[in-house]
């Protein structure tokens, strides 16, 4: 046998040293290429939770370009060799790294990230662990959130945030009003927006199922990053992204019907004519013809119920197609996506939109990069009004039911009313919204590219090139025809108007990072320079005169006008940003951020803006001894300044009129005057804002808490104050910086994961409240009064103020021994409280009825899976606030407009126990001035979602990897005590009018169906 010492010495012999070494180089480089050669590698991804097979599973080689994602089985198999580590990635879960070696069969168990304390989330300009957050952010449930089906990302985000109050309104393509932590503002207060890094106004030009994450920044600490934009609070919004791997493709489909939920009890043909009569009577009129059944003119062959006419089913469907794929070097994702809504009313009002996205990422060594491009075209058919503030859905209810929808006697063929007969003012809204053409276009795109190199270990450069460019064309036109004796439109009013503009806005952001570990401490930090260029312009274009049918181009009006605007903005900015964190115990943060804009003159153009935050991980320390129950404990404070720059283009320019000739000593001498005068030294408005938390993770972390509490204060704000009429100016007041505004209140969020059994389910829950208060109007502090409200200095925003009721006048004798009431008053009519003592009825007795800010809002989620079927709901509410019901008002008014039935109840001599006052055309009393009468709570729940799902089981096959069909049910169920038609309206939102319900559009009760499908 020869031993290893004399294998040795004949190999020796046998070759010289320098050949002997040669060999055992060869020998050794060959069998490590047998070591490394390719083999396929096979396994199933399973949950460890349940052992079900986990299907889309990234499974990835780790610094290669080779990746796939599992079968609807959780099967996979990929080619690699033995000294490489594949890497498995789901959703949810958390990532797991497994060296090859000599296996070719590797099965892998997943575990969920039920607290998900180590997800990464975005904040501004950069990411930061969930764990690690120091200021208040809320990480919005997005799968959740999408099963609100919308055309805007904002409707999604109503009742799933804590501090985020969300009005909508069921017009297709209508505004959805959002406000974080209350009013900041007398002009803007909507969020700021910012899209996979790129900054934007208005987010419904955006398909939102292609959003993957979104965050809420609530606090300075969180959004002083982003300086003067930041006060309103920030929505982030990441889309999907291209994954190393074979190419993806998604395909989903929802269609669905819509209707009115809930619809309001107004009087017929008779009834309307009794209360009518009965008006025309209590004024000394004559009764009108066409209500008089001894009249010849009298209508009875007409009985039209208008919300029958308008009403009707309207349909909404989504249609989108997703190409997701590519490596390591560039991954994809291409989406297509369609939406349409054709409305419930009974018009041509529908909306639609088409939009295009292409996502690039990629990495090559130390250089990262990617793009996004994405393209969107809509067409809005807007309702119309034919005097300016006038809602299409109050003249709805408000028309005569003596009325006809239709008439082919009266030119464009549909009815209206008669002075002579009905002597009514009332609109054919149907009519109107089909003879007048009033559409939208617009075309959006946006697109971005950026490049970071990591130019040492730890330092990194970014740059980012972003671009939002809109143009839009809008057109309107009113032709020829005739509505009834008030709305008729002559040859000679006829008119079209035009507008064509676009908004261009391009940013530069560049970008320095730096991170750093050294032993237990743990520093990053950022420093940033962007640019900003925002040019608008607009060019109008009126025509008025055209012949019935005549075509409605403005060079056949006989008569032509137009004009031109345009304007250029200008930024730039510093930024900076500290994070350090010792021994994952104790966290602080700072920010500071300069902003400097041509929208202020150059002496105040600059605002500087900076927050402090930090926390405390109690759970991490070794001489705190929680409960076993207790996992994560951590506390955390921060407070920082915010700005708003809600002023327009040139707004600390005066303008002036050169051509003001005046007569001097009998001579006509040249002139120059103010025309409108403006504050030079007008300023950005600031926010200082403190925020206290208590975050806590439970029972293995299935039970997480979040405690909030905020104060914010914002100086500086933009109001209308009062001047001499003598300054010549006009409108009377200045605009200036004369205003301040305090909002505070507490936020809680809760959430309980479960998935143990084969029975899994989450269910969460957030509530905020919201005391607002006015502290400084101006330096007289005089109150500004708005519909039905009042704003005044130490009381909230838009309170409601008005006259309290006291009940009917009974008979004369109650008319003498109660304060006087100016007016024509009879029995029957409303008595109002004398709230000073005077004696005397009038303005002194008005008084504040109630706050019209929300003053707590919430959300309550279950979601739940069982084998194959997925079920979850959603509620959502707010409460503690007023609301000014305008349209019940006017359903009471008792005039010739249509009536509630709850007007048949009217005071009469044989009628006295009743608080309806009798109907007197004029009312010369002022019943219907604004009172408590017509005030309500504006509480209200809703189940906003249900959703039913079913996860089609597959066989294997190269083909379908997953199959989903649901239904889902919107808006079902609203508990409240309202009257109105819904409590959640775009109206409630009106800063100083706030709460005044003037005939919104009811958000639709929604039933629709869908399917989901990956390839």
């Amino acid at each position: 046998m020869m031993t290893n010492k004399r294998l040795f010495y004949y190999c020796n012999f046998l070759l010289p040293r320098k050949a002997w070494l040669l060999a055992m180089v060869v020998m050794l480089f060959s069998s490590y290429n047998l070591s490394a050669q390719d083999k396929i590698i096979k396994g199933i991804v399973t949950s460890v939770t349940d052992a079900m097979p986990l299907p889309g599973v990234n499974v990835l080689v780790k610094g290669g370009a080779t990746g796939i994602t599992t079968a609807i089985d959780g099967s996979y198999a990929i080619s690699a060799s033995s000294n490489d580590v594949l890497v498995f990635s789901y959703i949810g879960y958390i990532n797991q790294e497994i060296k090859i070696g000599s296996q070719t069969q590797i099965n892998v168990e997943l575990k969920e990230n039920l607290a998900k304390l180590d997800e990464v989330v975005v904040v501004g300009y950069g990411t930061q662990k969930k764990s690690n957050l120091t200021g208040a952010v809320s990480v919005v449930n997005v799968v959740e959130a999408k099963k609100t089906i919308s055309y805007d990302i904002g409707k999604m985000l109503q009742g799933q945030a804590a501090g985020v109050t969300v009005q909508s309104s069921g017009e297709p393509g209508g505004f959805v009003n959002i406000k974080i932590r209350g009013i900041t503002s007398f002009n803007n207060n909507n969020p700021l927006f910012v899209i996979d890094g790129m900054i934007v106004d208005s987010p419904y030009d955006f398909a939102p199922g292609e959003i993957e994450s979104m965050q809420v920044l609530k606090d300075a600490s969180s959004a002083a990053i982003y300086g003067v934009r930041g006060a309103n609070g920030v929505i982030i919004i990441t889309t999907k992204k291209g994954k190393a791997g074979v190419t993806d493709i998604k395909f989903k489909s929802m269609f669905g019907f819509q209707n009115v939920p809930k619809t309001w009890s107004l009087t017929n043909r008779e009834q309307y004519q009794k209360i009518a009569s009965a008006a025309e009577v209590n004024a000394g009129l004559s009764i009108a013809p066409g209500n008089d059944p001894t009249n010849p003119l009298y209508i009875n062959n007409v009985d039209t119920n208008w919300q029958d006419e308008a009403y009707k089913t309207g349909t909404i469907n989504n249609q989108s197609l997703t190409f997701s794929g590519g490596a390591e070097s560039l991954g994809y994702s291409m989406n297509v996506d369609y939406f349409k809504n054709e409305s419930y009313l009974n018009t041509p009002q529908d909306y639609k939109r088409i939009s295009t996205t292409l996502n690039l990422n990629g990495k090559k060594g130390k250089f990262k990069y990617g793009s996004k491009l994405g393209y969107t075209q809509s067409d809005k058919e807007n309702f119309s009004e034919y005097l300016p503030g006038q809602s299409a859905i109050q003249q709805l209810l408000l028309a005569i039911p003596t009325m006809p929808v239709y008439d082919p006697n009266r030119l464009g063929g549909y009815g209206g009313a008669d002075n002579l007969t009905q002597r009514a003012i009332t609109l054919n809204v149907i009519g109107l919204n089909h003879l007048t053409e009033n559409t939208n276009k617009r075309n959006r795109f946006i697109g971005n590219i950026w490049g970071e190199l990591e130019i040492i270990d730890g330092l990194k450069y970014k740059i980012n090139a972003s671009a939002d460019i809109l143009d839009w064309h809008t057109r309107l036109f009113n032709p020829p025809s005739d509505l009834g004796w008030y709305y008729i439109t002559t040859n000679e009013e006829a008119a079209l108007d035009l507008s064509n503009g676009s908004q261009t806005r391009t940013i530069l952001d560049n970008l320095l990072t730096y991170s750093k570990t050294i032993g237990k401490h743990k520093f990053d930090a950022l420093a940033g320079w962007v640019q900003e260029n925002n040019k608008y312009y607009n060019q109008t274009g009126r025509g008025v005169g055209y012949l019935p049918g005549e075509i409605s181009h403005l060079e056949y009006a006989d008569d032509i006008s137009g004009g031109e605007y345009e304007s250029t903005v200008t930024g730039i900015s510093y930024l900076s940003r500290v994070n350090y964190s010792y021994d994952d115990r104790y966290l602080i943060n700072a920010n500071f951020r300069q902003d400097k804009s041509s929208l202020f003159d150059p002496k105040n153009n600059t605002g500087n803006y900076y927050s402090f935050s930090g926390a405390w991980k109690l759970s991490n320390e070794k001489f705190i001894k929680l409960p076993e129950w207790i996992n994560s404990v951590k506390l955390r404070a921060g407070y920082g300044q915010l700005g708003n720059n809600t002023i327009g283009a040139y707004g600390y320019a005066s303008t002036i009129n050169p051509f003001a000739s005046y007569v001097f000593g009998n001579t006509l001498a040249p002139g120059t005057t103010v025309v409108t005068l403006r504050d030079p030294n007008v300023k950005w408005e600031n926010t200082e804002s403190t925020n206290f938390g208590l975050e806590l993770g439970m029972f293995d972390n299935k039970l997480q808490f979040t405690g909030e509490y905020f104060i914010k204060k914002s100086t500086d704000l933009l109001a209308r104050v009062p001047i001499p009429y003598s300054t010549g100016a006009f409108p009377a007041d200045i605009y200036t910086n004369a205003a301040s505004v305090q909002n505070k209140g507490f936020e809680f969020t809760a959430s309980y994961i479960n998935n143990d059994h084969a029975f899994k389910y989450n269910i969460s829950a957030n509530l905020g409240t919201l005391k607002n208060e006015v502290l400084q109007i101006g330096e007289g502090n005089i109150p500004i009064i708005g519909a039905a409200s009042k704003t005044e200095v130490g009381r909230s925003i838009g309170e409601l103020y008005g006259y309290e009721v006291a009940g009917i006048f009974k008979d004369q004798a109650d008319i003498a021994a109660s304060p006087f009431q100016a007016g024509a008053v009879a029995p029957g009519d409303v008595k109002f409280k004398d709230i000073n003592g005077d004696k005397i009825i009038n303005d002194s007795d008005r008084t504040f009825q109630g706050v019209t800010i929300p003053k707590y809002s919430y959300g309550l989620g279950f979601s739940s899976t069982y084998k194959d079927f997925e079920f979850s709901m959603f509620w959502q509410g707010s409460g503690g606030n007023k609301v000014f019901d305008a349209t019940y008002r006017n359903l009471m008014g008792g005039q010739y407009s249509n009536a509630s039935t709850d007007m048949l109840n009217y005071w009469t001599p044989t009628n006295t126990n009743t608080n309806v006052p009798r109907p007197v055309i004029g009312d010369p009393n002022g019943n219907g001035r604004d009172s408590n009468r017509f005030i309500e709570s504006g509480d209200y729940i809703k189940l906003q979602s249900l959703q039913i799902g079913y996860n089609i089981p597959l066989k294997k096959n190269n083909y379908v990897q997953r199959a989903k069909v649901y239904v889902n049910g919107q808006n079902l169920i609203t508990i409240t005590n309202y009257r109105g038609s819904d409590p959640d309206f775009t109206n409630n939102d009106g800063l100083f009018s706030r709460g005044y319900d003037q005939g919104s559009f009811p958000n639709p009760r929604t039933f629709a169906m869908g399917v989901e499908v990956d390839f």
